[in-house]
């Protein structure tokens, strides 16, 4: 693979790959990755490493269920460091149960340096890795996007909360990028580009979801599957964008939904035809 030979790995075929969260650029983590991991991560677009202390391929999530999911791979000028774009599934990537492990700041205090902790741990690790094992941890073997959000989780409710709070989380984000520098974030750049454009965007992504739906309709297979998730998230972040460009919280939205549980949809429907 011509891509693979730009890398240089160093003397144990290694490259350090660092992970930042892909709404807010966030550092979250670093590991090593080696020729494989590097080939499943991109065939994937989850996050693949080489673990060194066990000397194997270590997909991240198999035991904790914190998978990542790998929307770009860059590669550094000296081409000896890899940084991976990720959306981080529960938020936490560390082992210590925060969200990322760089949570150490170094203060001065009259001349005195310190380290001090400044995140806070979001779930008890022994709670983290006391959860189900039976998630596949065959090297070549990567659980998709339903296992991780069905087959780790016992309760539906604590599932339900969890999306809810990552739909929160991206909220708060996307308001915060009404004020960012277009030339540094994405969502800023559509807030300045101005409404028509968002939604052109919503009703680009929305076709993409057509045609990827039926394109797994047409084939069904792992990538297929991949890329409707992706599309459907893409249209999502994008609505996303829309409701903040109102100031409208995703909560509403939520609360929309949770309205409805309860009713027939055919019932609703009329009801607002009648309204």
């Amino acid at each position: 693979m011509d891509w693979l030979n730009a890398i240089k790995f160093d003397k144990n075929g290694l490259i350090p790959a660092i992970a930042q969260d892909h709404a807010t650029g966030q550092i979250l983590m670093m590991a090593w990755m080696n020729r494989e991991a590097l080939i499943l991560t991109a065939t994937s677009k989850q996050a693949v490493y080489f673990s060194r202390s066990r000397n194997k391929l270590w997909h991240k999530g198999e035991s904790s269920g914190h998978f990542q999911q790998v929307h770009a791979i860059r590669l550094d000028c000296d081409s000896d460091v890899i940084v991976l774009s990720v959306t981080q599934i529960g938020a936490i990537a560390c082992h210590t149960g925060r969200t990322s492990c760089f949570y150490q700041l170094l203060i001065n205090e009259q001349d005195k340096f310190h380290w001090q902790i400044t995140d806070p741990v979001k779930k008890d690790p022994s709670a983290i890795y006391n959860t189900d094992q039976s998630l596949p941890t065959n090297n070549n073997t990567l659980p998709n996007q339903h296992t991780i959000q069905t087959d780790q989780t016992a309760d539906t409710k604590q599932s339900a909360h969890l999306e809810q709070t990552i739909l929160e989380k991206l909220d708060t984000v996307l308001n915060e990028r009404k004020q960012a520098d277009a030339n540094h974030s994405y969502a800023a750049s559509l807030y300045q580009k101005g409404l028509n454009k968002i939604l052109e965007k919503v009703g680009e992504e929305a076709t993409e979801t057509i045609i990827a739906a039926k394109e797994l309709q047409a084939h069904t297979n792992d990538d297929n599957r991949h890329n409707l998730i992706y599309e459907i998230a893409d249209v999502w972040f994008h609505t996303m964008v829309v409701l903040a460009w109102f100031n409208i919280p995703i909560t509403a939205v939520t609360d929309e939904l949770a309205r409805r549980f309860g009713l027939s949809g055919i019932d609703e429907k009329n009801a607002r035809s009648q309204a």
